[in-house]
């Protein structure tokens, strides 16, 4: 990936499900015009899933993964469902396969896992499109269009990536189907406007990258400069001169979380407050429910179990924040009898109740839809979840003088 391209996180997400050889490779290769994943009539030769990045007209960037098929067995077999599971978790728009297979008859009794996927995708509230694939080599594929229309109420696609057909109506099909929201939401659109004066505090220390802005700066700061905004930027330590040098005060800060005390203490009258984690929060999760979970953290019982989640799987710091400093403050703050878990990419605990609370990253590596799959999984607990801006700003007692999109 280049510096120009878009990030996977900020990429639609399209899954491709279906059971083993039914397809699912050769028609990412098609859709993609590219041999991405491999093709062979030997059942289960996916096995992790196979991401590719691609523009498509009308549309926009999206990313394509391949999955391994949801039919298959044994131990090693069941570790590529989990990830197959894992990978509809981060998808925006499913694609599921039904085979026409000889053994099918119709099509009805050779897909019933299909069509349970169809409805499990659609229950969690994952817009899924049903494929035939391979319509140049059966002559079943009309028979079985009828029987899937007649369960979902929906007409399927019928494609052929060996000749092309239906790519075009596929393709158009993804479109029709994008999420309300994907092209609506916006990083800071919610806490500043046009023409306001915005100034970014980074500090560059030892986990900054070197000679680089990390991914949520960039994109902030990008979208600031879309929007139109005047945007000034500077390092904590040279917060005060910079604030001296402006003619008039910022209309808003945006902060590394980590800098919200010394910032806040500083911070001109009349000015709003918010981190870049904060915002990152409003725009992959759901800031609410963040924002009523982080006014709990004071009142954890003294013995409380904390989860904290990182999306990163970078080696850890001196004074990394989700290992060092967030355990400290939590420390500092609600005793040393707490318990504090960590957690890193995509190793998140099945089981959250015996956890009292988890306070997520700015999942600036994650897509919206698998940062919400980690939201309902808190929820259907009864696991309160917030995330690292919200949490330092409570724990600091300024949450109430942070602006939190979707709140304020």
């Amino acid at each position: 990936m280049s510096l120009n391209d878009t990030p996977r996180a900020m990429r639609l997400h399209i899954g491709l499900f279906g059971r083993r050889n039914s397809g699912k490779s050769s028609l990412i290769n098609a859709l993609t015009g590219q041999h991405v994943a491999t093709v062979s009539d030997v059942p289960g030769t996916t096995t992790d899933p196979v991401y590719k990045s691609m523009e498509i007209h009308g549309i926009g960037p999206v990313v394509f993964i391949d999955t391994a098929g949801f039919d298959d067995s044994g131990s090693l077999g069941e570790l590529r469902v989990e990830r197959t599971r894992d990978a509809a978790k981060e998808t925006d728009i499913a694609l599921v396969l039904l085979s026409t297979g000889p053994d099918d008859g119709a099509g009805a009794a050779g897909n019933e896992d299909a069509f349970r996927w169809l409805e499990q995708l659609k229950r969690r509230g994952v817009p899924a499109i049903s494929v035939i694939s391979r319509i140049d080599e059966s002559t079943a594929a009309a028979s079985l269009a009828q029987v899937i229309e007649a369960r979902t109420g929906e007409r399927p696609v019928l494609v052929s990536a060996a000749t092309g057909e239906g790519l075009a109506a596929l393709r158009a099909e993804i479109a029709r189907h994008l999420p309300e929201d994907y092209r609506a939401r916006s990083i800071t659109a919610e806490v500043c406007e046009s023409g306001d004066a915005v100034l970014l505090v980074m500090p560059q220390d030892i986990q900054a990258p070197k000679g680089r802005l990390i991914l949520p700066q960039v994109q902030t700061l990008r979208e600031l400069l879309d929007r139109k905004c005047l945007v000034s930027c500077c390092t904590t330590d040279c917060l005060p001169a910079m604030l001296a040098s402006m003619a008039k005060a910022p209309d808003l800060v945006i902060t590394d979380s980590q800098a919200f005390r010394t910032v806040h203490a500083l911070l001109p009258a009349g000015c709003r407050l918010t981190s870049f984690s904060v915002l990152f929060a409003a725009f992959k999760g759901d800031a609410p429910f963040f924002a009523e979970s982080a006014r709990l953290l004071r009142a954890l019982p003294a013995n409380a179990k904390i989860l904290i989640a990182e999306a990163c799987t970078h080696k850890p710091l001196r004074e990394d924040i989700g290992r060092v400093k967030l355990p400290r403050l939590l420390k500092k703050v609600l005793g040393d009898a707490i318990t504090v878990t960590v957690t890193a990419g995509r190793d998140f605990p099945e089981d959250l109740t015996p956890f009292d609370i988890v306070i997520h990253c700015g999942a600036c590596m994650f897509n919206r839809a698998y940062v919400m799959s980690r939201v309902a999984a808190c929820r259907s607990a009864h696991v309160p979840m917030t995330n690292y801006g919200m949490a330092i700003a409570a724990l600091l007692g300024i949450l109430d003088d942070v602006a939190i999109p979707g709140v304020d």
